[in-house]
């Protein structure tokens, strides 16, 4: 029997642990269904194994087909800019998300920006040292503060600026 972990998905502006998630995502992974069916198969298992709150079913589903997609490589166009920031929370995770947000700010561009503190969710992500950014799903940096130019010619490279 697998152990039920938790996978933090985004919900709204929160992020949510949901246990039994990556296991339900390695088997739906496995078959060949539509995306319809997938997200039907993960929100009936996550629903087994934790609490749902009334009404917010609709929103789990398209965070669900986001991390389904995610976890199978598939790309959508409409995703625009999606950088994390993996860490404990310390001054060089806060100051690189600083940077971050200044160098978007200088270009004017919108990104979807998400800490990570969570050590099983930062090992996920195949993060061995902090802090680490990640852009558009792509490990750039780990173990070190990058420079502001580096950050943003990476951020252009992904945004096709």
């Amino acid at each position: 029997m697998q152990a039920a972990t938790q996978r933090f998905i985004r919900i709204g502006t929160a992020s949510i642990g949901l246990i039994g998630l990556d296991v339900a995502l390695n088997t739906i992974a496995r078959q060949e269904v539509s995306e319809t069916e997938a997200v039907d198969f993960l929100f009936s298992e996550v629903r087994r194994q934790n609490y749902i709150p009334p009404g917010n079913a609709e929103k789990y589903k398209e965070a669900l087909l986001t991390a389904y997609r995610k976890h199978c490589n598939i790309t959508t166009e409409e995703e625009g800019l999606v950088i994390r920031i993996f860490g404990t929370g310390c001054v060089s995770c806060n100051s690189l998300q600083t940077l971050v947000i200044e160098i978007l700010d200088h270009l004017k561009l919108a990104a979807d920006i998400e800490q990570i503190h969570d050590p099983d969710e930062i090992g996920r992500a195949g993060v061995t040292m902090t802090p680490a950014l990640m852009i558009n799903g792509t490990l750039k940096s780990t173990g070190l503060m990058p420079t502001p130019a580096q950050v943003e010619q990476w951020i252009k490279e992904a945004n096709h600026v």
